[in-house]
C-alpha cells in the first residue's frame, strides 16, 4: 500500500553533564558567620587606596577578592547536596 507520508527522523544529542553535589556554606547566625563577617570588614579596612590609580585599581579588586575567597573557604564547611526535596 502507496503512503503520502514522509517519514521523519530526529537526531537528539545527550551531553554528560556534571551536577554538583557538594557546596561550602556557612549556616545562619552562628560564630562562623560572626568570624567571616568580621574577617572580611578588616580585610576592607586594611586596604590601601591613597594614591591609587585606574591601571592598580584592577590588580586591588582582584587581590581583595583572592582574600575574600581565602576568607571565606576558611570559615565554610562542605555540605553534601541531596538529590531529594526536604519537606518543610
Amino acid at each position: 500500500m502507496l503512503s503520502n507520508h514522509t517519514p521523519l527522523m530526529v537526531d537528539i544529542s545527550i551531553f554528560e553533564k556534571h551536577i554538583q553535589t557538594r557546596k561550602h556554606t556557612i549556616i545562619k547566625n552562628s560564630e562562623e558567620e560572626r568570624s567571616f563577617i568580621a574577617e572580611i570588614i578588616e580585610s576592607i579596612q586594611r586596604l590601601n587606596t591613597e594614591h591609587i590609580s585606574s591601571k592598580d585599581l584592577g590588580q586591588l579588586v582582584q587581590d581583595d577578592m583572592h582574600n575574600i575567597d581565602k576568607i571565606w573557604l576558611k570559615h565554610s564547611k562542605i555540605i553534601n547536596i541531596t538529590r531529594h526535596l526536604k519537606s518543610w
